[in-house]
């Protein structure tokens, strides 16, 4: 359905540390080294980026908008929140179940807005 999911970020440093941490706890690693940070397969559909606005002017996040990354299970959701939480991101949910799933919510550096769920309460 979609090609990418492209996230501003004014310190890319500091959304390297956050997403490299956080997605990996997914078992989602990089997918290539730059000045924007791609996760997941770009030539496939459905990566993930983040980086400095093309435009130049300063990153801003949506409110009310959210990326949701697939878990394999509880461990990964409750890593996956852990990971954010001690690399600069912020509680936007704390794990646990939500509508027949499990998932847990989190702020990046920039206040965009990301989660992670996985099947099962």
């Amino acid at each position: 359905m979609f090609t990418h999911i492209m996230f501003g970020a004014n310190d890319v440093e500091k959304a390297r540390a956050f997403y490299d941490n956080a997605l990996g706890a997914l078992g989602i690693p990089p997918a290539a080294p730059g000045d924007r940070l791609f996760y997941g397969e770009f030539a496939k559909g459905g990566a993930f980026g983040v980086g400095k606005p093309a435009n130049g002017d300063e990153a801003t996040y949506a409110n009310g908008g959210t990326v949701g990354f697939q878990a394999k299970d509880r461990a990964a959701v409750d890593a996956f929140h852990a990971a954010g939480l001690a690399n600069g991101g912020a509680d936007e949910g704390a794990p646990g179940p939500r509508a027949g799933a499990y998932g847990a919510y989190l702020r990046d550096p920039d206040g965009n807005k990301i989660c992670a769920f996985c099947a099962g309460e």
